[in-house]
């Protein structure tokens, strides 16, 4: 089997190969794992997987399931990535400059391909869609990383995240939007809206919220909150590269600071709810203090335990993930899927909708693993 430790790495002379696992563990349930949970539940009638398929789905608006770690726990994980990254990079002779450069530019190529996943070069820019999950993650990045260059220490990275965390608080309970008040937490009161529907041009993701009447679950007081969790993962990874931790008290500080966190989401939640569209600091928290928990879990595991060969199958996934998000939504994997086996799954009925979801993650997992074989692995 391949050394992943061979990939390029951003962590200096030892590939962190909990973060490749989790990243892949992260992104399985949007590339063909989710699906295949549900067609699972659907078919055996067991409520067990009828409870985990459950969690599959988006909530509506208040609350929180599964699905609705997905994105943040990317970019939890992208900002542990920031530290070990600038550490190795300035030890290297980088300059600060160029690393903010190099940012940039990843945060403009990022933009620029969730144009291209919105269809925004396929439909015109007159009803155009500009806010996705890439240009987020490009943009929050960003100043996550300039928030890390130019803190003096670790409690000014503290204090950044505190002012995060807080001042979108502030705004979404107590700065009244136009007609409608303060902390009216709906789709049509929230001051996300409000900022969109004022500042951000085009087309909204949803009908609902703002001044105008529409929201935009992506943009631009989401970006904000979208640091905050961001710097959160630079926090988890300063944890991780203290050379003077032993390697379980950095699992014990990250287990600590997530089950905290959890404990402070909950507790505020009856007066501030959890709502993913418009990133509450609720939802932050809650985020934050389970992908806290699962890297301490993959942490301990993979890299203090070795525990490494079961980890392999999510690995080849981290290590292409935003290849593997973009790539699915442009090229049909479903048609190829069934142009190749449709004549053993048709026939089957019912139990034929499971072998097309095994087979299209098969496929995707096994274009992945082709790719890791040649020695592709496609950054931004």
């Amino acid at each position: 089997m391949k050394d992943l430790n061979k990939i390029p790495s951003l962590f200096g002379k030892d590939r962190l190969l909990s973060l490749d696992a989790l990243r892949g563990f992260d992104m399985l349930w949007i590339i063909g794992g989710g699906s295949l949970l549900s067609v699972l539940a659907e078919l055996t009638g067991a409520d067990w997987l009828a409870a985990l398929a459950g969690q599959m789905e988006h909530v509506d608006w208040q609350g929180f399931r599964s699905f609705d770690l997905i994105f943040p726990l990317f970019m939890f994980i992208a900002g542990i990535a920031i530290p070990l990254s600038v550490k190795s990079k300035l030890i290297g002779n980088t300059s600060k400059n160029d690393l903010i450069m190099k940012a940039f530019k990843r945060m403009i190529i990022l933009i620029l391909l969730g144009f291209l996943y919105n269809d925004l070069f396929r439909d015109g820019f007159e009803n155009a869609r500009y806010a996705s999950v890439l240009g987020q993650i490009g943009i929050a990045y960003f100043f996550a990383l300039l928030i890390v260059i130019f803190s003096k220490s670790f409690k000014t990275i503290l204090f950044w995240l505190v002012g995060i965390l807080g001042g979108v608080a502030f705004l979404q309970l107590f700065v009244p939007v136009p007609g409608i008040g303060a902390g009216i937490l709906t789709p049509h009161g929230c001051i996300n809206g409000y900022i969109d529907g004022l500042l951000l041009p085009g087309r909204l993701a949803n009908n609902a919220g703002g001044g105008n009447g529409i929201f935009a679950p992506l943009a631009l007081l989401c970006i904000v909150s979208a640091t905050g969790i961001t710097l959160m993962g630079t926090i988890a990874g300063n944890i991780i590269q203290r050379g003077s931790y032993t390697e379980y008290r950095k699992v014990g500080i990250l287990a600590v600071t997530g089950v905290s966190l959890i404990l402070v989401a909950l507790i505020l939640s009856p007066f501030y709810p959890i709502i993913k569209k418009c990133w509450t600091t609720t939802y932050n928290l809650l985020a934050g203090g389970i992908s806290f928990l699962l890297i301490a879990l993959f942490y301990l595991v993979i890299d203090v335990w070795r525990f490494q060969r079961w980890s392999f199958f999510f690995r080849v996934i981290g290590v292409n993930s935003i290849f593997i998000y973009l790539f699915k939504e442009i090229v049909s994997i479903k048609h190829i899927v069934i142009s190749f086996i449709g004549w053993i799954a048709i026939p089957m009925g019912e139990w034929g909708s499971l072998i097309l979801a095994l087979g299209y993650l098969a496929a995707v997992w096994l274009l992945l693993y082709f790719m890791y074989k040649k020695d592709i692995f496609i950054k931004v």
